[in-house]
């Protein structure tokens, strides 16, 4: 089979045809940084972090975007590379309230603004996702001091009128993920860039409240979102990644098998995020999946089987009884009326293989065909 080699940071590798730089790069574990890429949709080059120096190219390309040739020389970290990407954190730095660690100033400019942050967040914390930042990451590594440039304000407020997501246009680099991840990945075209210039912000129906547009609240956007201007209402403040155990299970509402990530502290779910790579959900949750976890700590949650007394009211009652009770009746109504005055519903929020079982317990054991699956929840 014949190999088609580049040069990448002076070593020669293959690349298979179709391949932009960056996945060439990572497929021989080169680490180029990014800030819009995401996987399986359409690169867009947005972010400009990619940048690469690309020997006989009159400027830097962008890695996301741009395809690997035959005999093609690369460098992801050359001095030029370097001087970029820093100048373009530099400047996302200083789009809005980004008040990372790093983003101090050297002349102790940063208190005051660390205080205006606090004001407009409400909250004396850093940034909700200080942690979890890859804005503040690369701003780290490439130790970047945002203080050559004036800090632009954000004109759009906060968004915190729905109930499970909040926005902050003032955090949002404007990478693109979020809409990608609406319109590509779960495709349900709820967001997209909106106005130009330095008036661009992402918009839902014509500029309203994400309650009021298309969005079916999954959360892809959240998940997507590199840095603070999508977060999970319900775990704002709550979550901090070294605090957390991350759990991999199953999601328990329907029987698609949704491969989940739950974030536990102190015993307690605080957030949930779709596995990138289970399937078969590769990521995705809906609404229920990632924000449905609260009714496992309802109070109103039944912890042991109920049985009907004569007079209407309930008791409790142990497994084995109830099960006892179930069979019983089940018998007694089949030797009376035959096996079709059964009839069952499988609840949607069932696994698939209990959904079998069921459907095999009425077909093979009840001898009846009476046996539904129901689709609400």
């Amino acid at each position: 089979m014949e190999k088609h080699l580049f040069t990448l940071n002076g070593s020669e590798v293959s690349f298979e045809p179709g391949q932009t730089i960056l996945e060439a790069a990572q497929t021989c574990h080169v680490p180029i940084p990014t800030l819009c890429h995401l996987k399986g949709t359409i690169p867009t080059g947005a972010c400009r972090i990619c940048v690469v120096e690309v020997q006989g190219a009159r400027t830097l390309l962008p890695a996301c975007s741009t395809p690997v040739s035959e005999g093609m020389v690369v460098l992801s970290e050359s001095p030029k590379v370097i001087v970029a990407r820093k100048e373009i954190l530099e400047l996302m730095l200083t789009s809005g309230n980004h008040n990372c660690a790093i983003g101090g100033s050297d002349k102790g400019g940063w208190t005051d603004f660390q205080m205006r942050v606090a004001g407009y967040e409400g909250s004396s914390e850093l940034c909700p996702v200080w942690g979890d930042c890859r804005l503040q990451d690369l701003a780290f590594q490439y130790q970047v001091q945002a203080d050559r440039f004036v800090h632009k304000q954000t004109p759009y407020p906060m968004e915190t009128v729905n109930p499970m997501i909040i926005r902050d246009f003032s955090r949002c680099i404007l990478c693109g993920r979020c809409v990608q991840a609406c319109n590509e990945v779960q495709v349900n075209r709820a967001i997209s860039i909106g106005y130009r210039g330095t008036d661009s912000k992402i918009v839902a129906a014509g500029d309203r409240p994400l309650a009021e547009s298309d969005c079916v609240f999954c959360g892809e956007c959240i998940q997507a979102c590199p840095v603070g201007a999508l977060v999970e209402k319900k775990a704002r403040y709550k979550w901090r990644p070294w605090e957390m155990e991350k759990i991999r299970t199953t999601c328990p509402y329907c029987g698609v098998g949704c491969q989940q990530l739950l974030h536990v502290k102190d015993g307690k779910i605080v957030k949930v995020t779709g596995v990138e790579d289970g399937l078969p959900n590769q990521g995705r949750l809906c609404v229920k999946g990632r924000f449905g976890y609260d009714f496992i700590y309802s109070e109103e949650r039944l912890k042991t089987p109920l049985i009907r007394e004569k007079d209407g009211g309930f008791r409790e009652a142990s497994w084995d009884e109830a099960l006892d009770l179930v069979a019983n009746r089940f018998k007694a109504i089949i030797a009376e009326s035959g096996p079709d005055a059964l009839a069952g519903v499988s609840c949607a929020r069932s696994i698939n293989e209990d959904s079998y079982n069921m459907q095999k317990l009425f077909r093979a054991v009840f001898k009846t065909n009476n046996i539904d699956h129901c689709a609400r929840t």
